[in-house]
């Protein structure tokens, strides 16, 4: 047994992927989280789905994953409604410019922004990835400001070489940053139970 437990360890974490280059890191996000004895609920848009397949995360984690809201209910339930009834924390890696947006003004147009609308009350945390013009535009600091002002917390955008090719602010925090963060979210949560 290890000195140390993961406080992420028993949780039930939805793990969104939204369609940014960096889908590829959320595969290794979410092999360590199962590794910590988390339960990882993946749900992928459908332009992740273009980077990085279904069944690499269904691999690591043991779980199905959801890419459309369209799926035949095996239970009677509906998906999105049932994952954030038994999340106990929510993380997007990455999230892209479009997703933010989604989650600061409540659109719900597929599994992954209907998921995250529902699960607007659990604990959140972002790990934004995407072009240094996307990151800095208005736009999109304006609606990651509104997201921080709602209690959603952010780890990166870190700078380094981004898929364009150039080095630059925002590459999507590794996945070892990433659980340090969800870790202290996980901190907080247990001890406030």
């Amino acid at each position: 047994m290890s000195e140390t437990t993961s406080n992420l360890a028993g949780l039930d974490i939805v793990l969104g992927v939204s369609g940014g280059i960096a889908a590829y890191k959320a595969v290794d996000l979410a092999s360590k989280l199962t590794q910590a004895g988390a339960k990882v609920h993946t749900v992928m848009t459908a332009n992740a789905c273009q980077l990085v397949g279904p069944k690499s995360f269904e691999a690591v984690t043991g779980l199905r994953v959801f890419t459309t809201l369209w799926n035949p209910s095996e239970e009677y339930k509906i998906s999105h409604v049932n994952l954030a009834n038994e999340a106990a924390l929510v993380v997007v890696a990455p999230a892209t410019a479009n997703i933010i947006a989604k989650m600061a003004n409540g659109i719900c147009d597929d599994i992954l922004s209907t998921t995250l609308c529902t699960c607007w009350a659990k604990p959140t945390l972002i790990a934004p990835a995407m072009n240094d013009n996307m990151w800095n535009n208005p736009a999109v600091q304006a609606n990651a400001d509104t997201l921080k002002k709602r209690g959603v917390k952010m780890v990166g955008p870190e700078t380094g070489r981004l898929a364009c090719g150039t080095e630059a602010v925002g590459r999507m925090s590794e996945p070892a940053q990433i659980i340090e963060a969800l870790e202290k979210i996980a901190e907080k949560l247990k001890s406030g139970r």
